[in-house]
């Protein structure tokens, strides 16, 4: 194994779990996370060459994570309308979680997955602790408008899970 493929591994080993992160907050069911974690790996290696080291790594890799996640999300809504059209009228049902015991975690990624595609990065970049400025800096907008849009994605997600829990009962 050469160098650069090495060292591309052992990075990507050391922040599989925000690979993990994304995927599961982009994608409902296990075949489709698991098949978004490959792709962002894929996306990232084939720009690996082209990493300044400007940035941290784990810089770099959230922003081909994030992009890579759109980009799938939208290909993934087009062939589900496709095939939805093929099934005539017939919703696609969804795999519900079940990897997880955690009640209140399934919840809140439920109504992550509600969320639009920003918010869901504004969302992730905040449980990971992230700083309104480096937030900014990841989704380049201005650390004002970060705030905004993450005060709006949190109201938005406090709606959907109070919604969840009216709907339990």
């Amino acid at each position: 194994m050469s160098s650069p493929e090495k060292e591309f591994l052992e990075k990507i080993e050391k922040h599989k779990g925000v690979i993990f992160k994304i995927s599961k907050m982009y994608m409902d069911n296990k075949d489709d996370q698991n098949d978004l974690y490959q792709e962002i790996i894929y996306q990232a290696w084939k720009s690996y060459a082209d990493f300044q080291k400007r940035s941290d790594f784990s810089t770099w890799l959230y922003r081909t994570a994030l992009n890579t996640a759109i980009v799938f999300l939208r290909s993934e809504k087009k062939r589900s309308f496709i095939q939805n059209q093929n099934v005539d009228g017939l919703s696609a049902r969804q795999e519900p979680y079940n990897d997880t015991d955690d009640i209140n975690m399934k919840r809140m990624y439920e109504a992550i997955h509600q969320l639009s595609p920003i918010d869901k990065a504004l969302i992730f970049f905040f449980l990971e602790g992230f700083s309104g400025k480096e937030i900014a800096v990841q989704l380049g907008i201005t650390e004002v408008n970060t705030r905004v849009k993450l005060k709006r994605a949190k109201e938005k997600l406090k709606e959907i899970i109070a919604g969840q829990g009216a709907d339990s009962h």
